[in-house]
């Protein structure tokens, strides 16, 4: 089960990938049907899921070996992956919504894998429910939609928006952010996903590096509902970054590895929302793969990185004077270089300068981590540390232009929104948040950290509290 399971997987990864590469030169497309549409959208996601899923395949037949449950796990897993491509390629709205809740069944089960296991049977039922919400809101949008555009399938429906009255137009867009809400574990949705850790790791990584992305891939196949009301667009850019930021925090203060990488999904998937609320869709996605590229290897690689260390007397010092400017420099010039390869605008105002901003945090971020982590002189660094990060940038603004040059045909907003209010709100939370990291607030104030700490706790029923309660399973 394990070998054929694997081998068809990279089968389907070579036939997406050749697919893609055919539509990116020749731009030819399957003719679109009632049931299913074949598109640049679909093809990025066929090739994205095929390949996590096949890493994850092969991961799994030493990681599985000698387990009870090998069959049922890989029997599964091909399942949600078979699933999840239909999803992809879905262009029936009914279609749409039944691989959906089937996505979020299989995924489920998986987390609930082990039978025998009440703290894994308790995230699983936790996660059911929790898919059965979003499954029910994504239903009700879709009726809406069908029922005010006379049409079953969403390439039409999606060229009848006009046809919505705007309190259904309002209506169906909350319902639609809502599900991706959920399906993404935004706040506050996220308890599903703290809760999952007692999956098992391969499960861990293709859930946080594909099936949590679900919500962005539903927000950019029906942008042009979601993006057609400003309000609307706003609401989604504030929800996106309040997790975005309160999850990163939640991520400073946990001591166990998975637990950590859980919160990032979630301040992630908040970043790839509020991308999304910015009206750069491309820029959703194209974030929501390389996301998913690394967020599966670090769960795969979550076991090595787990050692005994005695703590600090005192925290290391930080770098002097020369080496903040010399990253400032870096950071400021990496934003730049970002703006100018994506084509944002360093002058006119536009959400475009608030996506620039935080790449230019998080450059920022990442060049002081690199400066405390190596022990390399400071001329060195001064030469290496643009040869790291102009690349980093180049990769991530080649993969959105892709994007944008493979979806340029979909409904999908192209013009960022007009810079408001809550606009400039986000930008100097994030730049407030960022001053926070760095000075180490949350390790000054102990009420924070225990307020921090006390928020991102996973269901009371799902968590083992001691080694004899896994090793029995």
């Amino acid at each position: 089960m394990a070998t054929v399971s694997t081998r068809f997987i990279w089968m389907l990864f070579a036939v997406s990938l050749g697919a893609l590469g055919m539509h990116a030169t020749t731009g030819l497309d399957a003719p679109t049907g009632a049931l299913l549409r074949v598109d640049g959208l679909m093809l990025v996601m066929a090739a994205v899921v095929t390949f996590v899923s096949g890493i994850v395949h092969s991961f799994a037949r030493r990681y599985m070996d000698g387990s009870q449950h090998t069959r049922r796990f890989y029997a599964r897993l091909l399942a949600l992956t078979l699933v999840v491509l239909l999803l992809a390629a879905a262009n029936h709205l009914a279609l749409f919504a039944a691989c959906w809740a089937l996505m979020g069944w299989l995924l489920a089960d998986l987390i609930g894998l082990i039978r025998g296991w009440p703290q894994a049977q308790a995230a699983a039922r936790r996660a059911r429910w929790s898919f059965l919400g979003g499954s029910a809101l994504l239903v009700a949008a879709l009726g809406l939609i069908a029922g005010y555009t006379e049409t079953a399938t969403i390439s039409e429906a999606l060229a009848r928006t006009d046809m919505l009255p705007t309190s259904v137009l309002a209506g169906v867009s909350v319902l639609l952010v809502g599900a991706a809400m959920i399906q993404s574990a935004l706040i506050p949705f996220h308890g599903w996903l703290l809760s999952s850790m007692t999956a098992p790791t391969p499960v861990s990584a293709f859930m946080h590096a594909g099936l949590v992305n679900a919500g962005g891939l539903l927000l950019a196949r029906f942008a042009g509902i979601v993006a057609a009301l400003p309000a609307v667009m706003l609401g989604i850019v504030a929800v996106g970054a309040l997790s975005a930021l309160l999850a990163q925090a939640w991520m400073l203060v946990q001591s166990d590895v998975k637990r950590q990488l859980g919160c990032s999904t979630v301040a992630q998937m908040g970043f790839m929302v509020l991308q999304c609320g910015l009206g750069f869709f491309a820029a959703a996605i194209a974030h929501l793969i390389l996301h998913g590229f690394y967020k599966a290897y670090l769960f795969l690689a979550s076991g090595a990185v787990v050692t005994a260390k005695a703590p600090r007397a005192k925290p290391p010092a930080a770098p002097g004077a020369g080496p903040w400017i010399g990253t400032g420099i870096a950071a400021v010039a990496g934003g730049a270089l970002f703006a100018w390869l994506t084509g944002k605008s360093l002058v006119a105002l536009g959400s475009g300068a608030v996506l620039t901003l935080v790449v230019v945090l998080s450059v920022l971020h990442a060049a002081k981590t690199a400066l405390r982590s190596t022990a390399l002189a400071p001329g060195a660094r001064a030469i290496a540390l643009p040869l790291v990060v102009a690349p980093a940038l180049a990769l991530y603004a080649g993969v959105y232009n892709g994007i944008a040059a493979l979806t340029a045909d979909l409904p999908m907003a192209v013009a960022p929104a007009e810079v408001s209010v809550l606009h400039a709100v986000v930008g100097a939370l994030f730049v407030l948040a960022y001053i926070a990291i760095e000075r180490g607030w949350h390790r000054e104030r102990p009420r924070l950290y225990a307020a921090l700490l006390n928020m991102s706790q996973p269901a009371p029923s799902t968590v083992t509290n001691h080694r004899t309660q896994y090793h029995a399973h």
